[in-house]
């Protein structure tokens, strides 16, 4: 894959995460930098989806990006991301009234991220022991206007804390995981971005889950700045 064809995989990724609409050569020729035509963009868009990459949801114009292109996007384009000044200062708030870890500290945070995230957001205090909010903002997503994922995803959900202890392991301490689709332990309609903390010693795991068109940078950096946040305690 030349540049070029990295940074329209690259808008393609982004402008399907704003609109969930297949994504067409003449919209990247109206909002990209690159002055080419549509017929080039075409052309570009092709290569990619014979690379696996993107394709074709149905006969509209418009390609979205598969699995390997979304696994190609984290490995590019995540690197040296910093989470936004105003985010920092709203979750700085949430800190603020508390002097010590507590429980409680740690489930504001959550709901704090899922609000920012617009994701379903846990929170692993031990391997048994789990809090998880923002689940509405998850089913509100397109993608689960569908009666079977909702289903499939709820029994999931039911059976958070094993999925938890199964994954708790696999971690490594201030690595962020990003798991998409059918890498996903909750299931490969959707993604998960996970990380380790410690407090006193005390391992945890925090998280979020949202459909596999989810905004990687903003919940990427989100949870790595919480996840520092945290390891301050």
């Amino acid at each position: 894959m030349d540049q070029r064809q990295q940074d329209l995989l690259n808008i393609i990724v982004n402008q399907y995460t704003k609109t969930a609409q297949p994504v067409g050569s003449k919209l990247i020729a109206e909002i990209s930098d690159f002055n080419l035509s549509p017929a080039t963009i075409r052309n570009d868009m092709a290569e990619l989806e014979t690379g696996g990459y993107i394709f074709q949801p149905h006969t509209s114009a418009g390609r979205v990006p598969t699995e390997k292109g979304y696994q190609f996007y984290v490995s590019n384009f995540l690197k040296d991301l910093e989470l936004s000044k105003k985010r920092q200062q709203f979750l700085a708030k949430i800190i603020k009234p508390f002097g010590k870890y507590q429980p409680e500290l740690m489930k504001n945070l959550a709901r704090g991220i899922a609000d920012l995230s617009a994701g379903t957001v846990f929170i692993g205090f031990a391997k048994n022991n789990v809090y998880y909010t923002g689940l509405s903002n998850l089913f509100a997503q397109p993608e689960f206007a569908q009666h079977d994922l909702v289903r499939n995803l709820s029994q999931i959900i039911d059976h958070l804390d094993q999925t938890i202890e199964d994954i708790f392991s696999q971690l490594v301490s201030n690595e962020v995981k990003i798991l998409i689709g059918r890498q996903n332990p909750f299931g490969r309609d959707c993604s998960s971005i996970l990380a380790k903390y410690k407090i006193s010693n005390q391992p945890g795991l925090i998280g979020v889950l949202g459909p596999i068109r989810m905004d990687y940078q903003n919940n990427f950096s989100l949870i790595k700045y919480t996840q520092d946040l945290i390891n301050k305690f």
